[in-house]
């Protein structure tokens, strides 16, 4: 609020006035009282009878005190002229205000002149109500204002010319800006300037404790007294906290602390830390917990790790794998790295010193972010110690060596063990498709496997017997006689010989080479038949007849002068684009039965769709939430925009939308079963291999219509795939690709380079670069067929983002799900080639699936999970739960998702470890595990119990 300050008066009665005239008739000195009776003095002047009055009255000089402009506020009363009789036209009802400059008090009773010039007129003064006889004197107040005033001090003169008045006080006065604190600045007391529009700079200085952030530091008074436009700020150092409404800064109190100059408030010490005195810009540590160099103040005080636990050795001849778990106690930290520390040991002398250099630890021996190493070059039937230590960042400040965890070993080399049992995948009248699985024990890598065949002859009898290798699991016997049976055996070779050969299986070879006789050729597929509702492949297995149900899906669409999806936002008015892609449906037509979900703009619900000459459908209806925005409502409609433009049996089909009433909506064709992934682990182990190919083939399909249209979707992902009731996938979900920077907060969607992106189904070069292309769909649509055959688990598992993206840049790459066909691996394999250029396209994934699914004995070959995939492996080849982890069988069932079963387990009595490590899969359906799926799932994790027992007793699988 502006402030004023009197100039040495009060009332005009209390100035000091010289009374001059030049006039016979004067201002005159009379004593009076005001509107509530209180006695005044007052300076009258009433010679309106007479002609020509000029009657002045002047202040005493008052000083200016280097103030610019002042102002007068006068209260007079002057007396109507009407209401005196018989006077001259001369009579007035106003008067004159002057004033004089001068530098020092020399005003005479002549001098200055009593005249407008030297004086310097500043109005006249006229009143806003007057008065007669019959009325008491009604009092008027005026103030004026002038400037600007230059020399020391100045004069006041009131000219009469001819009124009856009386002139009660005057009150002389000047504006100011007062003292004040804004942004932690103290701005002086400051007078306003020369003219009322004036801006007046006041400078600034920082409270005590603050420092300047931003120069100059200024305020601006104005012609009102009032503070304007602050240009600068101060805020409170480190160490001290805004108060007092922001215009103190105060010290922290022991115990809290503020790391950074700002206007935060001191916070409470972090974690293991501790601040004794007050203003602490940093809390010390207590001892035995540091921080980082790289560590912010603020942070709290970590410590070191325990040792690393459960250590896991493999040795192959001279060669070893090691594997290990994190340490229970990571210090409070996430950056925890492991140490590898070789030593060599002399049995007779106990002794042991490091190894030597040409031991080859993979990938490296220091700073491992894997649990998992690979050595070689070790010598044979020698004793090694491995320290496996576990360090993380504040290890350097500890004055203690790092904790680690000790595992001895001894070189063998010894050959690998038998090959299982030997399987036929097909057969015709000339050849035999055979696979195995490796060996329990291979003791080193496989270099190759040696098939011996014979024909199956009498005991007494003599055969010739072949032999053939194969760098593989499987191979193809060709030349054989047709409806001969053979006896067949397989050994595996590593660096230290042939091991054991399989049991002889006996096969035969069929009599001739015929289709099943249901089979035709159709669409292109040979070997494929579609019943009379379009919805099952039916697909025949020649070499055993059996009969696989498997997903519909539509022959590749190849259509002439294709259309290109054009990007709605490149609309100038994005409802344009929603006009020319969405068609509008009547509210009418819809009618919402239920909420099914939650998406980003609203809810999700089921309803129905009844359009005029069409049967009512069930249908998905997106809506747009009350209370959006325009920029909502168009990032909205604009999945509808980009959905409208697809028409194929592999996408999600957009009936129309509803933005001519409220609430605005999406309406799609509904799928019954769901997102992908949650579909799959619901039904966990319940379909054939073939079932998943035809749901991959369906996905592939759309994602060629897409690519061929020339859209990147970006967002491939399991969630983001829909099943209907007739288990057809169809893509959906096509908000990512714009959306992505307003996703909503979800550990799926990093930020990376500005953006959010999905890190586990991304290409390297989208993450590094927001490189988003066809190709960079195909490696999302690898993870997708990984997501598939292993029933919706996790990609990565429980690995933190920037892990997966250490790993992928270091070659990692997901392992084969259980039970997964190799061609499908290798076919993910493809899509997760570094070189984007490389990758296959999507109408070659299509065709490479279609010819899986003609050769349904192809799918039949897997690879065991703990082989290599044919890439580098710094990390676990595959999620495998240590068993020593658990303290109840049924915490086991939960870790592998197999809970359902606790009950059956436990009222089996198959309550230990032990017992469960014995079990084959006659117990598991003995006691109602009778899914096939779910008893690979659970045997499989008893084979790898097994191995953490060290025992090799076999699994019937």
């Amino acid at each position: 609020m502006p402030r004023s300050n009197s100039i040495s008066i009060r009332h005009l009665q209390l100035l000091i006035f010289h009374v001059l005239h030049l006039i016979s008739f004067q201002w005159e000195e009379v004593s009076g009282y005001d509107d509530a009776m209180n006695p005044i003095r007052t300076y009258q002047v009433c010679n309106v009878r007479e002609l020509n009055q000029n009657n002045w009255l002047r202040s005493d000089f008052i000083p200016r005190k280097d103030v610019l402009r002042v102002y007068v506020e006068m209260k007079f009363t002057v007396r109507d002229c009407n209401s005196i009789p018989n006077i001259p036209g001369s009579c007035k009802e106003t008067f004159n205000l002057f004033y004089y400059e001068s530098d020092s008090d020399s005003a005479t009773a002549t001098s200055p002149f009593w005249m407008e010039n030297p004086y310097a007129k500043v109005d006249t003064i006229a009143p806003d109500e007057s008065f007669s006889m019959l009325e008491s004197g009604r009092v008027n107040t005026k103030v004026r204002s002038f400037g600007p005033l230059s020399k020391a001090g100045f004069y006041l003169a009131f000219q009469d010319l001819g009124a009856c008045m009386s002139l009660i006080s005057v009150r002389v006065f000047y504006k100011k800006c007062s003292t004040t604190i804004a942004n932690f600045a103290v701005f002086p007391e400051t007078a306003t300037g020369a003219e009322a529009t004036s801006l007046v700079i006041a400078p600034g200085t920082c409270v005590p404790n603050a420092l300047e952030v931003s120069v100059p530091l200024k305020l601006y008074c104005n012609g009102d007294g009032e503070w304007m436009v602050p240009v600068g700020a101060c805020t409170c150092m480190a160490g001290f906290e805004p108060a007092m409404k922001d215009t103190q800064c105060q010290a922290c109190s022991p115990g809290t602390f503020k790391s950074k100059q700002g206007d935060s408030l001191c916070l409470p010490c972090p974690a293991n830390s501790r601040a004794s005195s007050g203003a602490a810009s940093v809390c010390s540590c207590r001892n035995g917990y540091y921080r980082a160099d790289t560590d912010s103040p603020d942070s709290p005080c970590t410590t070191v790790p325990s040792a690393p636990r459960s250590v896991i050795s493999s040795v192959n001849e001279t060669s070893l794998v090691l594997e290990w778990s994190e340490p229970r106690d990571l210090g409070g930290r996430d950056d925890v790295l492991y140490n590898v520390i070789c030593k060599k040991c002399l049995p007779d002398r106990g002794m042991c010193s490091r190894c030597d250099d040409n031991v080859d630890i993979s990938p490296r021996h220091l700073g491992l972010t894997q649990r998992r190493v690979a050595v070689r070059n070790l010598q044979a039937h020698t004793q090694y110690s491995f320290e496996i230590q576990a360090v993380n960042g504040v290890s350097n400040k500890s004055p203690y060596t790092p904790q680690f965890s000790a595992v001895n070993i001894t070189t063998n080399q010894a050959a690998p063990s038998a090959v299982p049992t030997v399987h036929l995948m097909a057969a015709t009248a000339s050849t035999m498709s055979l696979s195995w699985l490796p060996p329990e024990k291979p003791n080193g890598i496989i270099l190759d496997y040696e098939i011996k065949y014979h024909e199956k002859v009498s005991a007494d009898g003599e055969a010739i017997a072949h032999t053939m290798t194969a760098q593989r699991s499987n191979a193809r016997i060709e030349g054989l006689k047709a409806g001969t049976p053979y006896v067949v055996q397989v050994r595996a070779r590593t660096v230290a010989g042939y091991g054991r050969y399989s049991s002889p299986a006996d096969f035969s070879t069929n009599l001739q080479s015929t289709l099943h006789p249901a089979c035709v050729t159709t669409r292109g597929y040979t070997g494929i038949c579609l019943d009379q509702t379009d919805i099952t492949l039916n697909i025949y297995c020649l070499a055993t007849e059996i009969h696989f149900p498997v997903l519909a899906t539509e022959s590749p669409i190849v259509t002439p002068g294709m259309k290109v999806y054009i990007d709605p936002f490149t609309y100038e008015d994005p409802n344009e684009a929603v006009r020319e892609f969405a068609k509008e449906i009547d509210v009418s037509c819809v009618k919402i039965e239920e909420v099914i979900g939650a998406g980003e703009f609203g809810e999700v619900c089921r309803g129905r769709l009844k359009l005029p000459g069409r049967r009512e459908i069930i249908v998905a209806i997106k809506t747009l939430k009350v209370g959006y925005t325009d920029r909502q409502r168009r990032d909205f409609l604009s999945e509808a925009s980009i959905m409208g433009q697809f028409d194929h049996p592999n996408i999600i089909r957009l009936e129309g939308v509803v933005t001519k009433s409220r609430p605005v909506m999406i309406v799609t064709e509904f799928m019954e079963n769901g997102a992908l992934d949650s579909f799959l682990r619901l039904n966990d182990g319940q379909f054939t291999v073939i079932q998943l190919v035809g749901m991959l083939r369906g996905i592939a399909a759309g994602m060629k219509y897409l690519s061929d249209m020339n859209y990147v979707h970006r967002d491939l992902a399991a969630r983001n795939i829909l099943v209907n009731s007739n288990l057809v996938c169809k893509v959906s979900d096509f908000g990512l690709s714009r959306f992505l920077e307003d996703d909503p907060t979800d550990p799926t969607y990093t930020s990376s380079l500005g953006g959010k992106i999905p890190i586990r189904w991304t290409a390297p070069e989208a993450i590094a670069y927001r490189k988003f292309t066809s190709a960079s769909d195909v490696w999302s649509y690898g993870i997708v067929m990984w997501e598939v055959m292993s029933y919706g688990e996790r990609p990565y598992w429980d690995m933190s983002n920037q892990d997966v993206i250490n790993a992928v840049e270091q070659d990692y790459r997901l392992p084969p799900p259980m039970d997964c066909p190799t061609a499908l691996h290798q076919l993910m394999l493809d899509c997760w080639v570094k070189e984007r250029n490389l990758r296959p396209k999507f109408t070659q994934i299509v065709a490479t699936l279609d010819k899986l699914i003609r050769n349904a004995a192809s799918l039949k070959v897997v690879t065991n999970s703990t082989q290599s995939s044919g890439v580098s492996q710094p990390l676990l080849d595959r999620c495998v739960p240590d068993y020593t982890t658990f303290t109840t069988v049924g915490d086991w069932l939960d870790a592998i998702k197999m809970s359902r079963y606790r009950d059956n387990f436990v009222n089996a009595g198959f309550a230990s470890f032990d017992l469960v490590a014995q079990m084959t899969a006659e117990d598991l359906l003995r006691i109602g595990v009778t899914l096939a799926g779910h008893q690979k799932k659970i045997l499989g994790s008893i084979q790898d119990m097994r191995l953490q027992m060290n025992q090799t007793l076999p699994v019937q699988v």
